[in-house]
Parts: structure tokens; sequence; C-alpha cells
């Protein structure tokens, strides 16, 4: 090894070692990113030497894995995860909303400011070309930006948008918490009279988690207004709402002891007024708890907290009429972190969504392994849906005017599932062996002779006739391994045809569900009447 390469080796593993321990103690962003550059660069200066002493050789193997964060999916994962994304999207059609798409990133200062502590988690790119942009972080952000800029033709506009959206978050892949995830987003833009889309969108919610077949779940609601209203009146200084919102919003996953203690000992809160404040945040109930802070004088002599409880009278009035009222839960406790909600807030939990719990009952402490990665085995799945009204973010992108008030507003309030969230629960409750991944509906056989070329016209005829077809790519196919290959593609009907029934101008049509014995080798139909005879019984599936 040459002096230079000598020294190159003894640098990477120097610096491999910093980088390793800056991530162990969660160093900041621009302590990282510089010691992790430069371990790149070392890299690449070695892997030149390499390459200069072997002539420049290609590089015959790779460390095949995903990156950290995200995943292949097979067959049978798609089966379920296209199944839930149609389920989705005919619950949103279902309420008159239209798709919409925007670019994978956005210019950085779109995203910067708007997700409060979480802003941490965007990916940002290169420059390039004297841009600087960063991955979407949501679907949200970019929704507001396309209103902003095509304002005037969508001062009403029902959207919905299925894409991938990207976070610099810690992943935790069997619990669908991931860097690279999909979101399903329906919101409603536009001005219309006080709570009715948000009811409607709390409906659309009930319905898609119904329609999956998630299990039990509940949707908790809360208002940023009466939460506002609540600080202000246990004492919380106006610039520390939104830190003290965000320690609050860790109660569904923390001790209300460790989140005062973030209150307090991080935040800088007087214990007095975080007592005050946990009176309050640890209650949950339903129009109960309307009612009941209703009576409260102290909080209703607050004009933002007045608001917030005017606006929840409403939804639960337009709850009833719409059927949804019992899956709902009015949670104190419910803060939302991102920056922009400025009314009603929301998400949909399950029993998986929590962290798990010990044999005594005792909340498992999240943990990371030796290697430093997340120990997913005490880690939940976290909300499978959230949103709420947002009704400033596209003023924030279309400029002010001379009162400095913005040029355009468009109120907005929505929902996201979480495809992956949604994902890992029916995949954790289904077999991988009772999915079936393609849709084929009938297979086509020979028996005896090829027949290679009579199998083509009959999987002609079934496509012509749009069933989905298939016959195995063999000239000769044993008939023991055409049934194994229907049987394991799980395709309920078979078409079988030998030299006798291409003279008589017949097939069989045999039920590959049934086991039993006594269809024999299948019915026998006329060739003409095969496509009607089809369709009916696949019809009756």
């Amino acid at each position: 090894m040459s002096d230079r390469k000598q020294e190159l080796a003894q640098a990477i593993e120097a610096q491999a070692t910093l980088v390793k321990q800056l991530k162990a103690d969660k160093a900041d962003k621009a302590v990282l990113d510089p010691a992790a550059a430069l371990l790149r660069s070392l890299h690449q200066e070695l892997a030149a030497l390499d390459g200069g002493a072997k002539g420049k050789a290609a590089k015959t193997s790779f460390n095949l894995k995903t990156a950290k964060g995200t995943k292949d999916y097979n067959d049978k994962d798609m089966a379920i995860r296209e199944k839930v994304f149609s389920t989705i999207t005919k619950v949103f059609k279902k309420h008159g909303a239209v798709t919409i798409d925007t670019p994978v990133f956005e210019l950085k200062e779109i995203l910067s400011g708007k997700y409060g502590e979480d802003s941490k988690l965007i990916y940002d790119l290169a420059d390039q070309g004297g841009e600087e942009c960063s991955l979407r972080y949501d679907l949200t952000v970019p929704f507001a930006r396309f209103l902003a800029m095509n304002g005037k033709e969508y001062q009403n506009f029902k959207r919905y948008h299925i894409a991938k959206v990207y976070r610099r978050d810690q992943p935790a892949m069997t619990k669908g918490r991931m860097r690279e995830f999909y979101q399903c987003d329906i919101d409603f833009a536009g001005v219309y009279d006080p709570m009715i889309p948000d009811a409607e969108i709390l409906r659309v919610l009930v319905e898609a988690l119904t329609d999956l077949d998630v299990g039990k779940f509940t949707v908790k609601l809360n208002h940023r207004k009466i939460l506002d209203g609540i600080f202000e009146v246990c004492g919380v200084p106006e610039a520390n709402i939104r830190p003290i919102s965000s320690a609050v919003d860790k109660l569904d996953k923390l001790p209300w002891e460790d989140v005062k203690k973030e209150m307090t000992v991080d935040k800088g809160l007087e214990e007095a007024v975080a007592d005050k404040i946990g009176v309050y945040v640890k209650l949950k109930g339903g129009r109960d708890l309307l009612e009941k802070l209703q009576q409260d004088e102290e909080l209703t002599k607050n004009k933002s907290a007045s608001e917030g409880l005017a606006d929840m009278a409403l939804l639960y009035d337009f709850m009833d009429a719409f059927g949804i009222s019992e899956k709902m839960s009015f949670d104190l406790s419910l803060a939302r972190g991102l920056d922009y909600y400025t009314g009603i807030i929301y998400e949909a939990v399950t029993e998986l969504s929590g962290p798990p719990k010990a044999k005594d009952g005792a909340v498992l402490k999240k943990k990371k392994k030796d290697d430093g990665e997340l120990d997913e085995s005490t880690v939940g799945v976290g909300s499978i849906a959230a949103g709420g009204r947002y009704d400033n973010l596209v003023g924030m992108f279309s400029g002010t005017n001379k009162k400095g008030e913005p040029n355009l507003k468009i109120p907005c309030v929505g929902v996201s599932i979480g495809v992956e969230r949604v994902f890992s629960i029916l995949m954790a409750r289904q077999a991988a062996a009772d999915i079936k991944s393609n849709e084929t509906e009938v297979y086509v056989m020979s028996v005896g002779d090829s027949l290679l070329k009579e199998r083509m016209e009959i999987s002609k005829e079934l496509w012509d006739a749009d069933v989905k077809a298939s016959f195995m790519f063999k000239n000769k196919p044993k008939l023991d391994k055409q049934f194994n290959a229907c049987e394991k593609e799980r395709i309920p009907f078979a078409i079988i045809i030998g030299k006798d029934e291409i003279e008589q101008g017949i097939v069989r049509i045999k039920d590959m569900r049934s086991k039993d014995e006594s269809q024999g080798g299948g019915i026998t139909v006329k060739r003409e009447d095969m496509i009607a005879t089809l369709k009916e019984k696949l019809a009756s599936i």
C-alpha cells in the first residue's frame, strides 16, 4: 500500500468513528453534515487511487440493500397496496374530489418554516443551477403553493393527491415509519359556512378507514383555538405557545411527568403554569367534555377559546347528522406539531398506534439497539391519518397588500391518510400465501398433444372479451405442472382442451377453487358459448 493510500485508510477510519459518534450523540445538522461530507470525499479519493492502480477496473460487487428508511415491495405487497389506493380513491371521488400532481421537490424557501420543530426532517438537495430545493415533506404545503399560483381559477376546490413524500426521520420499518412513503390527501379549499367542510372531511376519513378494514379506530379531535386559549389562560407567554404545544402533543407517547419536564426544564416554563396546563390537557371525552368547557368561566372569557368552543359545538351537530360522532374523541392533549394549523385538528389511531406495553401494563420506552438503530419492538405504529384546518397557509405565499394583508385568502381543511402505516396493520394479519397478487381469471391448459397454437387462439378470444387469461409458455407442458401453476397463482377457472375437444368444437371449464371430485374434468360447453359461460361464472365470484 502506498504512503498516501495508507494515510487515507487511517483518516477514513478516524473520520468514520467521529461520524458514528456524532450520530449517536444526535449532533446538530450543522456539525454532522460537514463531517459526513469529509468522510465521503476521503472515500472518493481512495477509490480514485484504487481505480488508477487497477486501470480503472469496473466495480464488480455492490452492497445490495435499499437505502435506510426505504424498501422494495414484492408482488404480494403491491396487491394489498393497490387495493388500499383504489379503496381510498373511490371514497375521495365519491365526495366530489378531483386529483392534481405537484413536483416531488420544491424550492427550499417554499417548505422552510412551515413545519415547526419537524423542519429539521426536511431533505435538502444540493444546489442545482442556482436553485436551492428540498424534497417535499408532505402534500399540503405544495397544495397551498399551487393554490397561491392558481387561486383565481381554484377559489372553491375539492382536491385529492396520492404521492410519495420524504422525511429524514428515524425509521421503524415494520411499523410503517419510513423516510420515503406515500400520503393520500384530500382537502377542501374555499370560503364556506363554518364547519361544514370540516365535518365532511371527517366523514371521508371515517368512510375510508372503515372500507380499508383497519379494525377498531378512534379519531381524536381538538381545536387549535381552544388549545391556544388554554395556554393563554394558564399564563404561557405568546412566544412559547407553539413550543409548549409541541410538548403537549407527546402525551400519547410519554407520561405527564416527562412532558412537564420538557415544558419546564427544556423550554423554561414556570412549574405552576405547567401544572395548570396539566389539569386541562389530561381531559378527553365527547360532547360531555365540550359542555364542561363551555361552563368554564375563565376559559369562555378568552376570545380564542370561546371561538374554538363555538366551532366544536357546530361540528358535533354536523357529525351527528353524518353519523360519525361515536368514532370521535375530544382530546385536549392533541396538539399536532405542524405550525400551519389554525382551527380544528385531528388524528386517527388504532390499538396498534401507541407504544407497546410490558407485561405489567407499563408503556415501553423507545430504545435503540447496540448498533444505534431503533429497536422497533419498543415503537408503535403511530397515527394512521391526521389533518386539520389551515386558513392562512395559502396567504403566506401570495404576498401582502398595502394594509399588510395577504393578496389571496383561501381557507382550507384536509386530512392525510398514512398508507404505509395502514399497510403495516393489514399485512400483520394477512398470511402471504393467502394473497393473490395477479388478477388472472382463467388458465388455458392442454392435455396430451402440445396444442400451443390452440391455447394461444383461446387466450386471444378471452383477451378480446376482456377476460384476464394466461397459459404456460411451453410447447409441450405436462398437465400436472399446469394444474400446479393454476393453483399457485390462485386462478379460479381453467379451460382444458385436448385433441378431441378441438375436433368437436368444445372446451371444458373447471372451477379450480372447488375440491369437489364430482366435477371431474369440468363442464363441457360449445366453443361459441365459452365466453358467455365464463363471464356468468366470473360474475358470481
